[in-house]
């Protein structure tokens, strides 16, 4: 009996060696997803556009485009109303900010866009400004002071919130005379927007800012004078277009600056760089936040899909160039905004729950060398940080 237990154990041993367990570095894995056949019928998607090589590249210019009051509902409301497609759907990289301020879960224009321009979270209704009233130093006049070009366009006054906040410092949004006489302290080369009366037929003095610019070597036009269309800056010359006295009109009843401006604007400061550093440009549609404002869902549908044409003509420059980083994001949501039960493709029902800001997340979306600084979910503040690392302003 001992004799045969012993052969027993013996065999078990030699099958043992014999076949030894598969080592886990060659164990057989399922297949990438993306070898599996595709069936069915795709949905529409946007153009094509070619990707970047961002390997870890800094891009020599940077396009920063706000869609104010822009949040995910009046990204969607835009696509089904423009044929299920938006140029937002080229960019490989999206993230999420946080649109809180110094003071208030729900920020304004003010302090949101203060985030972006100059990276500190401040009160509702400070342009360029600390939560102490100290002017802080703003992406614009670091590129200003490096020497690159550098460009604001708006569908707003230019010294609405948006805009001013690149380029002024002021206590309170709404000191636009105070406001406008700020873009006299700066060499910033090309503006677009509204608010012609607070540079020519102010009332807190007698100045003509007009005047003083044209003798620091700016060609200044006007909605007059000239159609958008009609307009041929001289590159020697730094250049203003006031598109209105006071506020633009909205998108459906006749304003149509925003996507030429965004075609020409990129283009007239890279001829501006002849020392090749580089150029910023910050472009704001401004209105989609009006629409919400107005619990209006046309208006934003409208103003949504002019932005997004903008974005358009902003990324064919940024996809020959091959040097540019263009980022899309909003200060904040208006409007609490929602799609409806019952909607349908090109016919949107929407709903409000406030005619004022809401303290959602806010997309961010980034298409060229940098871009992948701009996924995850961060502060708004980061936008400005990762512009300043990206530009080597530190």
């Amino acid at each position: 009996m001992d004799k045969k237990v012993s052969l027993l154990i013996f065999c078990f041993s030699c099958l043992f060696i014999g076949c030894p367990p598969a080592p886990t570095d060659t164990l057989e894995t399922a297949p990438p997803a993306t070898t599996a056949p595709v069936t069915g019928t795709a949905p529409a998607t946007a153009p094509e556009i070619p990707a970047p090589d961002n390997r870890q590249r800094r891009p020599k210019n940077i396009i920063l485009m706000i869609g104010d009051g822009m949040g995910i509902s009046q990204i969607t409301a835009g696509m089904y109303s423009n044929g299920n497609r938006l140029n937002l759907e080229r960019f490989p990289v999206i993230g999420l900010h946080k649109s809180y301020s110094s003071d208030n879960l729900v920020t304004d224009s003010a302090a949101g866009a203060t985030a972006f321009s100059a990276g500190v979270k401040t009160y509702n209704g400070a342009i360029g400004v600390s939560r102490d009233t100290l002017p802080v130093v703003t992406i614009l006049e670091l590129a200003e002071a490096a020497g690159l070009p550098t460009g604001l366009v708006s569908t707003s006054s230019i010294v609405h919130a948006t805009p001013a906040s690149f380029i002024a410092h002021n206590r309170y949004r709404k000191n636009y005379e105070e406001i406008a006489a700020d873009f006299l302290k700066t060499e910033v080369d090309l503006f677009i927007g509204g608010g012609a009366r607070y540079f020519n037929r102010r009332e807190s003095d007698t100045r003509n800012l007009v005047r003083e610019l044209q003798a620091r070597n700016y060609l200044v036009e006007n909605f007059v004078e000239k159609d958008i269309q009609e307009i041929r800056p001289d590159v020697s010359k730094n250049y203003a277009y006031l598109t209105a006295d006071s506020e633009p009109l909205p998108f459906a009843q006749g304003r149509d600056y925003l996507v030429p401006a965004a075609a020409m604007a990129p283009g007239f400061l890279d001829r501006r760089d002849t020392k090749n550093r580089g150029f910023f440009l910050m472009i704001e549609g401004s209105q989609i936040d009006w629409g919400g404002h107005a619990n209006n869902s046309d208006y934003i549908i409208s103003e949504m899909i002019e932005f997004d044409n903008a974005i358009g003509e902003v990324l064919r420059f940024a996809a020959a160039d091959g040097e540019t980083l263009v980022i899309i994001t909003a200060d904040h949501e208006t409007g609490g905004y929602a799609i409806q039960s019952g909607s349908k493709m090109g016919e949107i029902d929407g709903a409000f729950t406030s005619d004022y800001h809401t303290a959602d997340l806010i997309p961010v979306f980034a298409y060229g060398p940098g871009a992948e600084h701009f996924s995850g979910i961060f502060e708004n503040t980061a936008i400005f940080d990762q512009m300043k690392k990206l530009f080597a302003f530190d």
